[in-house]
């Protein structure tokens, strides 16, 4: 789906939505604020702007396709970056954030950021940019209101086939699940997105429809309201949180069966 949304009053819609449901807590705010100042001087450095791709929960939602509260910044790290110089110009960024770094990995570039906050209140985000992309990613320069600044995005087409296979991913690899999965999956599907299906099939070894079925087996069976409600009640507005908790389950299982009948009618 293409981004011309993001022009003329669309984007000034935009823009009032940010300024209005930005946050819901001075906490988050805090948060989200830091979030965008790192995102800012990453944009700001002419290599990393053009070698540090964004993605993930918080570039759908600085998109507008997202409205959930999201804590940390991905990206995928160009494949002809080099990881050594990429780490070398963030460190000289998360001292102009005043951002110390808490702890990070030896194997990534994946970063523990503190910034300061009264005592027993969120003070950590989370900076990811993996080395291991997919063949099949896209990507695009897109305009982000909240930073006033233009950067090379997942196209949303590549976002969501990454969230429709992120919740058995999540599984297999940590024995985890997350309500916000569910959540991103029924949000892009509310708005009319597509997705790659090469980039499942690239992800998973199966077609489009046989993860599709998995999925929603997966739902099915591993998701309870319990799970919902644990981690959406503090990344979602009271109102927002209270309206959808009973709906998403079941109406996610709705659109995924409905994409299965979709794919099936098209074979020949």
């Amino acid at each position: 789906m293409p981004l011309a949304w993001l022009t003329g009053k669309k984007l000034k819609k935009l823009k009032d939505k940010l300024a209005i449901n930005m946050v819901f807590s001075k906490e988050n705010a805090r948060h989200e604020n830091y979030l965008a100042r790192l995102l800012t001087e990453m944009l700001d450095d002419p290599y990393l702007a053009h070698q540090a791709f964004f993605k993930g929960g918080t570039c759908a939602r600085w998109l507008g396709i997202l409205d959930r509260f999201s804590v940390d910044l991905d990206f995928d790290l160009s494949p002809e970056a080099d990881p050594v110089e990429a780490d070398r110009r963030l460190g000289v960024i998360f001292k102009q954030v005043g951002l110390e770094v808490k702890d990070a990995s030896h194997r990534e570039l994946q970063y523990f950021l503190k910034y300061p906050a009264p005592d027993h209140e969120r003070n950590t985000l989370k900076l990811d940019l993996l080395t291991q992309t997919y063949r099949h990613n896209k990507y695009h320069p897109v305009f982000l209101p909240i930073v006033q600044r233009t950067a090379i995005c997942q196209t949303p087409e590549t976002m969501f086939a990454h969230k429709l296979v992120a919740p058995i991913d999540r599984y297999r690899r940590h024995q985890s699940i997350a309500g916000r999965d569910i959540y991103d999956i029924h949000q892009f599907f509310m708005r009319q997105m597509g997705y790659s299906e090469e980039i499942i099939k690239e992800r998973t070894g199966i077609s489009a429809q046989e993860h599709l079925s998995a999925l929603r087996d997966f739902i099915d069976q591993k998701i309870s309201q319990q799970k919902l409600d644990e981690d959406l009640n503090t990344l979602l507005e009271a109102e927002v949180f209270s309206r959808i908790r009973k709906h998403l389950k079941r109406e996610t299982l709705r659109f995924i069966e409905g994409e299965m009948a979709r794919l099936a009618n098209q074979k020949p």
